[in-house]
């Protein structure tokens, strides 16, 4: 048989009634102050209040940036052997760039990587010592990797193809970097009181066409490692202080 329901009225007054049996007025004047207080904090929720939301931050001024090497990464893939396709990264590297938001096509950026910062995580170094060695990168005899724009074509509000010189091994070649511009801002007071600016890239070239040619698989064949490396990045670059972005200084 179904019961009719009860309002918040009834069950105090029941609550109260069994109270009188069992503790004195004071107490019972407690627990129906506690009892009352639990619809309450229901209907306004236990949870503290959210902050309200921060405001959408200025654009960032035109000036001269660096790259802020805690949030950057250079990544690369090659093929192994037809089994997979390996993945690893330069772990040193610095670049600047010459920025303005309303002018990107105007972008200057030149890079620098150290070449012995090359990585291979959980490789045997023997593996290490022949990509280090002069049968690959030849980190003595070329201890850097140079990457210095020339040009900058839009391709859309964001995108863009970066033309410029590539150095690698000692041999310098052309290069395009197919890049996005993901957005920036003047700073945040106290947080992050400088302009920062975000970008993504992508490119690829041929190790043999910089003289890399050892392991690369014959025609036919994917018995080696790869000639084509593919490679992406991500970076953020700091620029002025936010107090010459405010007073229009540079």
């Amino acid at each position: 048989m179904w019961k009719t329901p009860i309002t918040l009225g009834q069950r105090v007054k029941r609550v109260m009634t069994a109270l009188a049996a069992t503790a004195s007025q004071s107490q019972a004047a407690t627990l129906l102050a506690l009892l009352l207080a639990v619809p309450i904090m229901m209907a306004h929720g236990a949870e503290p209040a959210a902050p309200p939301p921060m405001a959408a931050p200025s654009m960032p001024p035109a000036g001269n940036y660096h790259l802020e090497k805690s949030h950057a990464s250079l990544v690369m893939r090659v093929n192994h052997l037809g089994f997979s396709t390996y993945t690893t990264r330069f772990s040193r590297f610095d670049s600047e760039l010459t920025f303005d938001p309303t002018q990107i096509a105007a972008s200057k950026v030149s890079t620098t990587i150290d070449a012995d910062s090359f990585e291979m995580d959980g490789a045997p170094s023997m593996c290490l010592d022949i990509m280090k060695g002069e049968q690959m990168l030849d980190t003595k005899r070329f201890p850097n990797i140079l990457f210095k724009s020339e040009k900058v074509r839009m391709t859309g509000a964001k995108s863009m193809e970066i033309t410029g010189a590539f150095t690698l091994h000692g041999v310098t070649r052309p290069m395009v970097l197919k890049a996005t511009y993901n957005g920036g801002y003047a700073g945040i007071p106290k947080m992050d009181p400088q302009a920062r600016v975000g970008f993504s890239a992508h490119g690829q070239f041929k190790r043999s066409d910089f003289g890399i040619k050892f392991g690369v698989p014959a025609p036919g064949t994917t018995m080696g490692v790869g000639d084509s490396v593919d490679f992406s990045i991500e970076a953020e670059f700091v620029g002025p202080p936010l107090a010459d972005a405010a007073s229009g200084t540079r």
